[in-house]
């Protein structure tokens, strides 16, 4: 099955060299270019991409609106946006997340990590690489007073988990596959699987990536200030 990817981005030489690398792969396609946000929700639609490369800085509507658009577009449910960014820390790049992002990916990453990225997320797995989302986040969350970062509706949501979906929930924010979650907790990987899965649609999570996202704001998990 070959992946429908869609580029978002305000430079024309960088459209050009992703589109490049993608059309290389037997299993993937560009299936269309975009130079703002607007653009970018409208050729989604349009071409019914399975993933949106999505540059945060672009004229006009944002990286970080369209991603929203599209987050809260039901019909666009499948799509998985995964955010470009040339800085590792960056307070756009948690909104991002927020607003539904499956991850991210600097720049300056090598082409195979940015294919393996389309590839992870367009299968709706561990999104991109859950200790990267969850280093980001953490070193983030870090530079402010954790109490500032509490959501208490969040928190609430909590108390609707299990203690066993609570446990997973924490071993997800640590950046742990569901293999390894299941070899800490001696569970099968279906098990945790369904843990996952039940704690997503419990806290209104598109993917895994959101999971540590709302792990963080709830305060169940605390970033490590190195």
């Amino acid at each position: 099955m070959t992946i429908r990817v869609l580029l978002a981005d305000d430079q024309a030489l960088l459209r050009s060299a992703f589109r490049v690398l993608v059309d290389s792969e037997p299993d993937m396609e560009v299936v269309g270019e975009a130079s703002d946000g607007l653009e970018a929700v409208r050729m989604t639609k349009e071409q019914r991409a399975d993933v949106v490369l999505m540059d945060i800085r672009m004229p006009g509507t944002d990286g970080l609106a369209a991603t929203r658009m599209i987050s809260a577009d039901p019909d666009l449910a499948d799509v998985r946006v995964v955010i470009l960014t040339t800085f590792e820390v960056d307070d756009y790049v948690v909104q991002s997340l927020r607003a539904g992002a499956s991850g991210f990916l600097g720049k300056g990453s090598e082409p195979e990590e940015l294919l393996n990225a389309i590839r992870i997320a367009a299968g709706g797995q561990a999104l991109l690489s859950p200790a990267a989302t969850t280093g980001l986040i953490s070193r983030f969350l870090a530079q402010k007073d954790p109490d500032d970062d509490r959501d208490p509706a969040r928190g609430e949501r909590l108390d609707s988990l299990t203690v066993r979906e609570r446990e997973v929930l924490v071993q997800v924010a640590g950046g742990h596959s569901n293999d390894e979650i299941a070899e800490r907790l001696e569970v099968s990987p279906l098990t945790v699987k369904t843990h996952v899965n039940r704690a997503m649609a419990k806290l209104g999570a598109r993917d895994r990536a959101q999971l540590v996202v709302i792990a963080y704001e709830s305060g169940l998990v605390r970033p490590r200030v190195e």
